[in-house]
């Protein structure tokens, strides 16, 4: 059974996701299809399933495959160098298999980009322009639509299994991080009405979703361009919407909390179990000048304070978050900063990535960048560290008694999460003896038996 690499990163896109979903019964004859690879981050998935979710409701099929396909999205990522060159390479290959290529997403912000690379594409549209997509897909694939047979589940169209769904609740980001082009792509905050996420939700969860994973660009944030203003009963604010989210019983998992000050309201929720004991906020680095250089709050031992008050309030609080090493200007001095903040913080779940020059981000015109070689040699040194502290951490669950999701189950055995896990980005438990009654989105007890560095295996209770 597959264990998460020892240097997973966080940072770098799932496997590019080609979608297979079929309407019950398969393709009817005559009917018009579509393949869709979807790369980047979870907000670019549920842009995915949002798209694919319009042309099925328009009578298309989605094919498994490019050849059976009549044509091609390829939905892109465009945050940092090596994902534009992933993206590229994704354009490429469906260019190569199917002839017929639509490209969106992030990367659709920078046509030339694109059709400088594949001057063949059909279309180039930008993140979140559904309507411009449907469009050329109309144009290179005409609809036939049967109202008859094309039936559409009300949950819509997922690339995710069924038990677990991403819930977007903004777009676009007010900060001005300078190693960031976001808000360039994205624009600014636009909050989702609160009492249209609460519906999607429950339709969610009516449709057998175990677990929302609750997504934005700055999810503390939510509601700051509402003013959080309260409509049909739900209040625009992250606190009111994330209780109303823990009473639909099912879990919820708040990932990109930026550590504003409210975010402690958040912690007696998690403790009283209505949300998951889980935070994902990005911290970045821990010295003041190299936040200073990165235009983030500067605070990093007021920080640890706040950790020190969230772990008071709920002890099983687990954290995640990601850093960048190698950022233009920092010194072994600052970096060792870093590592010693790590030290202190004793985060449970860590990320890493080694800075990259973006287009169009201001922290490529600072001086003093960083050489290749010293950033790989930090990125190595970091995540020593941290897994280490991960492998500490998990050591101390052995014995205890938790509560897993179970994500898949095959001959050799069941993999699951437990509260503290994400997925794609976190570890795995592992069950091997007595899962064979077990399912998909099955929430069961288990006791932990052994620890890894990232992962833990264990029994049924």
């Amino acid at each position: 059974m597959s264990q998460n690499p020892p240097l997973l990163r966080p940072d770098l896109a799932p496997s590019p996701i080609f979608d297979s979903a079929q309407g019950e019964g398969g393709r009817r004859h005559g009917q018009p299809t579509i393949g869709m690879v979807s790369l980047g981050c979870p907000k670019a998935l549920v842009d995915s399933e949002r798209i694919l979710t319009r042309l099925r409701a328009e009578g298309y099929a989605i094919s498994p495959d490019y050849k059976g396909a009549g044509a091609v999205i390829v939905n892109t990522c465009g945050f940092l160098d090596s994902a534009k060159a992933e993206s590229l390479q994704a354009i490429g290959e469906a260019l190569s298999e199917n002839g017929k290529v639509i490209v969106t997403g992030c990367l659709g912000a920078e046509p030339e980009y694109i059709t400088g690379a594949h001057p063949s594409v059909l279309a180039v549209t930008g993140p979140q322009q559904y309507e411009q997509v449907l469009d050329a897909v109309h144009s290179a694939v005409p609809p036939s639509p049967d109202p008859f047979v094309d039936l559409l589940p009300a949950s819509g169209v997922k690339l995710t299994p069924r038990h677990y769904s991403y819930l977007k609740i903004s777009e676009g980001c007010n900060h001005a991080c300078k190693f960031c082009i976001i808000p360039d792509m994205r624009g600014k905050l636009v909050s989702r009405p609160a009492h249209a996420v609460i519906r999607e939700a429950e339709k969610l969860v009516e449709a057998g979703v175990r677990e929302l994973l609750v997504i934005s660009q700055d999810t503390s944030a939510y509601g700051l361009d509402h003013k959080y203003a309260t409509e049909r009963g739900h209040r625009a604010h992250i606190t009111d919407l994330a209780r109303d989210l823990g009473g639909l019983g099912a879990w919820v998992r708040l990932h990109y909390v930026y550590p504003y000050p409210h975010v402690r309201d958040l912690i007696p929720l998690m403790a009283d179990g209505l949300v998951l004991p889980y935070l994902d906020i990005p911290f970045q680095h821990a010295h003041p000048d190299v936040l200073k250089r990165m235009a983030r709050p500067a605070a990093a031992a007021k920080t640890l304070d706040e950790i020190a008050a969230w772990r008071a309030a709920c002890p099983d609080i687990t954290l995640r978050s990601t850093f960048i090493v190698g950022y233009p200007g920092e010194t072994e001095a600052e970096f060792q900063t870093l590592l010693d903040w790590l030290d202190e913080a004793q985060l449970d779940r860590v990320g890493c990535f080694q800075y990259e020059n973006v287009k169009g981000a201001r922290a490529n015109d600072l001086p003093d960048h960083v050489p290749d070689a010293v950033k790989q040699e930090r990125w190595d040194r970091f995540m020593e560290k941290a897994q280490a502290i991960s492998e500490a951490k998990l050591a101390a669950k052995v014995g205890r008694r938790i509560e897993v999701i179970v994500d898949s189950v095959d001959g050799e055995g069941a993999t699951c999460r437990t509260m503290a896990d994400a997925p794609e980005i976190d570890g795995n438990l592992f069950i091997d003896e007595g899962f064979e009654a077990l399912s998909p989105g099955d929430i069961v007890s288990v006791t932990v038996d052994e620890a890894g560095e990232y992962d833990l295996w264990g029994r049924l209770n």
